[in-house]
């Protein structure tokens, strides 16, 4: 039996789809967050309508901060292809332009690419967009072994 290839001329990812899946899963936690709400909060936050619960206050962000530390310890040829996904996914480059983009990304590689991914505003988007692209799906509803790392907004309700 002949077993014939969904996708014979998409090219190697080049960073597993559980790694990109779980950058995408932070990074939506983070990109929820919300600039400076109530800029006269007082001291009680229940007297403020808990308006500081969802603001972005990046210096105290443990979100961001374990996104950029999972970031910049994978290698630099992952670090690479998930900077190339993130710009397929924008639309700055197209499948069959993806030995263009990681030659761009690796190009531009520097010790910061947490941080500019996180500059991103739709990362998680992007990213998803991106595996899509590869014929890998990012499934909020299947995604189980991922939520279970991560709170789950209804677990608050």
């Amino acid at each position: 039996m002949t077993v014939i290839d969904e996708f014979p001329d998409t090219p190697e990812l080049g960073i597993s789809p559980e790694k990109v899946r779980m950058v995408i899963l932070k990074a939506r936690q983070f990109d929820a967050k919300e600039g400076d709400a109530d800029p006269d909060e007082g001291s009680n936050a229940a007297d403020d309508g808990m308006a500081d619960v969802l603001e972005d206050k990046p210096e105290d962000d443990a979100v961001r901060r374990e996104l950029i530390a999972y970031i910049n310890e994978l290698n630099e040829d992952e670090q690479v292809n998930l900077v190339a996904l993130a710009w397929l996914g924008r639309g700055t480059f197209d499948l069959d332009e993806w030995g263009e983009a990681t030659q761009t990304a690796r190009d531009e590689h520097n010790k910061r690419t947490g941080q500019y991914l996180l500059g991103l505003p739709l990362l998680g988007d992007y990213l998803a967009d991106g595996l899509e692209a590869f014929g890998e799906e990012y499934d909020d509803e299947t995604d189980e072994e991922l939520e279970d790392e991560a709170p789950n907004e209804e677990d608050n309700e």
